[in-house]
């Protein structure tokens, strides 16, 4: 099987042999480096080796093509409607396990058992410190107001972090009121949609517009970029809240292939993964939140403060992603 360029010669000549008992084969939508150290404690404490390809585009599709012949055993997506997509093109499985109902709260894991939440991550305000006064932003609803006209920045509304916002504004509003709300928020845009949430930080540097649409993460990755750092200075974060509800988060997740040719590992890195200590790496290395009660955040997303989040369900959430998308488009929200 030949697999992307992007996977080291090892690797790939791993996931192309037959499996072994002592090695789980995982796809990741994540780089392979904010993962390793992860990995590696696993199979020092295992001695089950992992290895890792990266598919940032076309994994339903590629599980889908190799059927039964996949080499992978576990998926690693984010946003939920990731996760929905691998479970409705039907190339995953349920996993039954007593740790992982015991670790994972209900709420970030799948009823029918086809996928768990790994960290969670929180769609928030950057806001620039000179020129948004502490409070003057509090609820997502308030971002359609007037008073934010030419003053937001937004990567485009088709992209998934916008559209599982969206989803959430239908669940709690209905489609109408999202599609005004969807409506107000593009009239307040200073400039076109484009770019990642990074990118609209650096707007807010740069004086082009003073809030942005964002997930948490970002923060702690400009920071470490030392170009980028002083972009990420310039802003605080900002918990909105929906008016009836809390901050919207999202998850990274873990999906048990139906192909999994090494099952018993795979499980065992799954429940890895659910561990006080797995949390505690797995949440630090991508500077996202514990999904496992008790585990501490790292001391940098500790400083960014405490929220509450949105209750809505996750699964949910994913089904109305095709109402979101046509909404956004109504409202030509990236044109």
């Amino acid at each position: 099987m030949k697999l992307p360029l992007v996977v080291p010669p090892l690797i790939a000549l791993a996931l192309a042999a037959p499996a072994l008992a002592d090695e789980v084969n995982v796809y990741s939508l994540r780089q392979p480096e904010l993962i390793q150290p992860l990995l590696d404690s696993f199979t020092a404490e295992t001695g089950i080796a992992v290895n890792i390809a990266f598919v940032d585009k076309g994994m339903v599709e590629r599980l889908v093509a190799e059927g039964s012949r996949s080499p992978a055993d576990l998926v690693l997506t984010v946003d939920i409607a990731r996760l929905a997509q691998v479970v409705e093109a039907g190339v995953t499985q349920p996993v039954t396990s007593a740790v992982l109902e015991a670790n994972i709260p209900a709420e970030f894991r799948d009823p029918g058992k086809q996928w768990f939440g790994l960290t969670s991550r929180a769609r928030i305000v950057y806001a620039s410190r000179e020129r948004v006064a502490d409070g003057e932003v509090t609820t997502y609803e308030d971002l359609a107001d007037p008073k934010w006209q030419g003053r937001i920045c937004t990567r485009p509304g088709t992209h998934d972090y916008n559209l599982g916002l969206m989803a959430a504004m239908i669940l709690h509003h209905g489609e109408a009121a999202a599609r005004d709300w969807a409506a107000g928020l593009k009239a307040n845009l200073a400039k076109k949609p484009e770019g990642s949430d990074r990118a609209q930080v650096k707007s807010i540097w740069a004086g082009e517009c003073d809030i942005s649409l964002g997930n948490t993460y970002y923060m702690g990755e400009m920071l470490a970029d030392p170009e980028q750092a002083e972009w990420a200075g310039s802003v605080r974060i900002v918990y909105p809240a929906f008016e009836d509800g809390g901050t919207h988060v999202n998850v990274s997740g873990v999906a048990m292939t139906k192909a999994a040719p090494n099952r018993a590992a795979a499980l065992k890195l799954m429940e890895f993964l659910s561990s006080d200590e797995a949390q505690e790496i797995y949440a630090g290395l991508n500077h996202e939140f514990p999904v496992k009660p008790g585990v501490a955040r790292s001391d940098l997303v500790e400083s960014w403060g405490a929220f509450r989040p949105d209750t809505v369900n996750l699964m949910e959430l994913a089904g109305r992603r095709p109402a979101a998308l046509r909404l956004m488009e109504e409202v030509n929200f990236d044109g």
